[in-house]
């Protein structure tokens, strides 16, 4: 399929679901976690059975999260965010899935109803005992060189920013909602994601075997471009 096919097909379309990875906020100054220079090169991501387990592991988990609050701080949208929020506008979008944690999707105007963070939230910090949610600044500003892991003032409960971590169970909610869209979708558009972390990466697969027209717009190629209907490396 030629680009003028594809953008003709997308203007009309009423039902289009967005699936966002790193890529979409590189832009913004979000750097992929996994390249040269990321925020993983300095801090390894903590599993959650060793967050729950170890003092250290937490004290680890906040000293990224720390490095990652100070960024998101600064980032703002860029215009492909925006430009999904005209989709809505529009009365086109059906959905938005992303698997980014930056909360740029919702800064840039997304609203929630339509927006499925599958990996959470970097906006937000939790409380694993008893829910109860904290705005990031509550916690990190009060951070200092040398800490304790927090905790929370409720119920005394571990502290943690409120995105899925490695180990840590995929929210349920947010996965049926990602299959009704994709299941529902009549173009699916991946938009900066490398489609190899699971069980993100099988929502594409889902929509094209339910009918959707499948994009697939990367800086590098997927191994989900042999069965995309159109695929743009940029």
């Amino acid at each position: 399929m030629i680009f003028d096919e594809f953008a003709a097909r997308l203007r009309v379309s009423r039902s289009v679901v967005f699936f966002t990875g790193a890529g979409i906020s590189t832009e913004s100054g979000v750097p992929d976690f996994r390249s040269p220079g990321g925020v993983w090169t300095k801090y390894q991501p903590v599993l959650f059975e060793d967050f729950l387990a170890s003092e250290s592991a937490r004290v680890q988990h906040w000293r990224l999260k720390k490095a990652t609050y100070e960024l998101f701080k600064t980032v703002k949208p860029n215009l492909a965010h925006y430009a999904i929020c005209d989709f809505e506008a529009r009365g086109q979008l059906l959905g938005l899935i992303t698997q980014n944690i930056d909360g740029l999707h919702k800064i840039a105007g997304t609203s929630e109803e339509k927006l499925v963070e599958l990996h959470g939230t970097d906006l937000l910090v939790t409380c694993l005992n008893c829910a109860k949610q904290y705005q990031p600044a509550q916690v990190y500003e009060d951070l200092p060189e040398d800490f304790t892991a927090p905790t929370c003032d409720n119920c005394g409960g571990f502290l943690k920013s409120a995105n899925v971590s490695f180990g840590q169970s995929m929210p349920i909610a947010a996965m049926q909602l990602a299959q009704t869209w994709s299941e529902r979708a009549e173009i699916f558009v991946v938009v900066g994601s490398s489609l190899q972390v699971q069980p993100a990466a099988s929502f594409p697969v889902i929509a094209k075997r339910s009918g959707a027209l499948l994009a697939i717009v990367n800086r590098d190629p997927t191994p989900l471009d042999n069965i995309a209907d159109f695929v743009h490396h940029g």
